[in-house]
Parts: C-alpha cells; structure tokens; sequence
C-alpha cells in the first residue's frame, strides 16, 4: 500500500478513488537545502507534505534577528497558512534545512475537493486541528517554561534534533543565543555524568 495514502488515511479515512483526486492537485519535488518554499511577503498557492528531509519556518525582525517558529519532520503538512486562507502576504518564510523531498498540493484546488467530497473536508478539518494543537502547544511552552526546559521538551520531540539541525536554529527557535544555548547543554551534559 502507498505511504502516503496510509498517511492520510491515519489522519482521515479516504477511499483509493479520492487518494486518485488529491493526486491530482500534486507535484511531486525535490528541493535542495537552503530553499525557500515560501518567501516573506510572498502569496502562497500550495501547502507541502513534507515526506524527507527537514524544514522550518521563521520569521526575521528589521534588525536581521531570526526567530524559528518550528520545524518539519517527515511525516508532515508545511505551509503559510494564515496567509493561504486570506490570499495576503506571508510573515513567515518556510525553508529547507536539508535536502527534502515534498509533495506540492495546489491549495484551493484541494478546498474544491473539500466540497465534492466529504470525506477531503475531514481530512482537512482534522488537519486543522492538528496544527492548532501544535501551536497551543508551542504557545504554552513559550509562556511556561524557561529555555532550558524548552530545549528539552525539543529534544523529547525530535529526540536527534542535536544532529539534524543546527545549534543557531535550535537557538532562534528557543528565543536564546547560540552562547547561552551551549550553556544549557553543558549544565544538561553535568547533570547527565553526576
């Protein structure tokens, strides 16, 4: 069976006919590291299933400072959403931090498939919801937790995330330096030998 099919279907049960349809409305690609897929001030038309590789999406103050708001993994959807739903510029940018390999999906192309069919709403909807607990999570580590344990719900996250992604990325997505993030680690590492 296709692994992409069993992806959704793990999401929301789709018959093979509508697997067919939704195909349709995609490009498969590969993007080299260091692409953007989604350009600041860019409007987006696609959202990604991200199936290799790994990605993040930041944001850039005037002062140049990056701040990361998160990182993709397999198996995983990707996009600009706010900007998508309004058809307005995107405050993020969403880039390739390695090779990946992505699934495009023409957007409202797939909201038309939302109305043919029933079961492509739930998909979306449970998509949605998804990405909304992401999010309330993420606002509640922000809010609750210093960096340190920030860094450390990362690490239960994505429990290699020392080795696939740089420390000053791991460092704008916890809101610290590169410096102060090199401190935490050696505290952990101290920690860990005592």
């Amino acid at each position: 069976m296709n692994r992409n099919f069993e992806f959704l279907n793990s999401i929301s049960k789709i018959s093979e006919d509508v697997f067919i349809e939704i195909k349709k409305v995609t490009e498969f690609k590969r993007i080299k590291a260091g692409t953007q897929i989604v350009k600041f001030g860019e409007v987006p038309t696609k959202v990604c299933m991200l199936v290799s590789g790994t990605m993040r999406c930041y944001l850039r103050t005037e002062s140049g400072k990056e701040f990361n708001k998160s990182f993709y993994l397999p198996t995983s959807f990707v996009a600009s959403l706010t900007a998508l739903i309004k058809r307005k510029p995107s405050r993020f940018v969403f880039e390739t931090l390695s090779d990946c390999k992505i699934y495009e999906i023409d957007y409202y192309k797939l909201l038309e498939l939302t109305e043919k069919h029933s079961v492509v709403k739930d998909l979306y909807s449970r998509s949605l919801e998804g990405v909304y607990e992401k999010y309330e999570k993420r606002l509640v580590e922000l809010i609750s937790l210093d960096a340190k344990a920030r860094y450390l719900e990362l690490r239960i996250q994505i429990p290699n995330v020392d080795e696939i992604i740089s420390q000053y990325h791991i460092a704008a997505y916890l809101g610290i330096t590169p410096v102060q993030l090199s401190r935490i680690r050696k505290k952990i590492t101290e920690i860990n030998i005592c």
